[in-house]
């Protein structure tokens, strides 16, 4: 086991759109530091797959992350799922990437629980604040884009942003990426 590591802004917050390079950024940060520092990448995933096209692009997203990952499932549609995950996986040896937030809200939204949003967040919140190691969060912007048609659509596009905000006001650093550039807009 590598000494003990201090990090500077240990909490990096990456945002982009679909098919931006998001995950493959996030993945390039945790992978740089298991080679610097040898902590072990941890992968926390969000997703549920209940169709076969979510199973592919799951498995595409196993396929990119190569040996040194460990992956732990947090699908879950309670916000302690997410959070307890957190909690457990971070150590002074692991940098996790959590991929990804949106995928999260939607299982939230969608779980059939009358879930309380704002404690949501700020129990995320006040779960990368005690983090012992770096963790890397992903999520979609989007904000961008036309207002949705329908009212669900609307909630989820209005509570996304609210929740990049949180997550972006209590990051270190805050990465937009587009067409797999990054653009860092807060911190080192």
């Amino acid at each position: 086991m590598p000494g003990e590591v201090t990090f500077e802004g240990h909490i990096t917050f990456v945002l982009g759109g679909a098919r931006s390079g998001k995950t493959r950024h996030g993945l390039a940060l945790c992978e740089a530091l298991h080679a610097e520092h040898g902590l072990t990448p941890v992968y926390i995933a969000t997703a549920q797959a209940f169709d076969s096209e979510m199973e592919e692009r799951i498995a595409l997203h196993k396929a990119e992350r190569g040996p040194a990952w460990r992956t732990v499932e947090a699908p879950g549609s309670k916000p302690g799922d997410l959070t307890g995950a957190i909690r457990r996986e971070s150590t002074d040896h692991t940098c996790l990437l959590v991929d990804c937030l949106t995928l999260w809200l939607t299982n939230l939204m969608l779980g059939g629980d009358t879930i309380d949003l704002d404690a949501a967040r700020q129990e995320l919140v006040a779960a990368l604040g005690e983090a012992k190691g770096p963790v890397v969060i992903i999520s979609n912007e989007v904000g961008l884009g036309i207002v949705p048609e329908n009212a669900l659509a609307r909630r989820f596009r209005d509570e996304a942003g609210r929740i990049n905000q949180t997550v972006a006001a209590a990051a270190d650093r805050v990465v937009l990426v587009a067409a797999g550039l990054p653009l860092t807009l807060k911190g080192p």
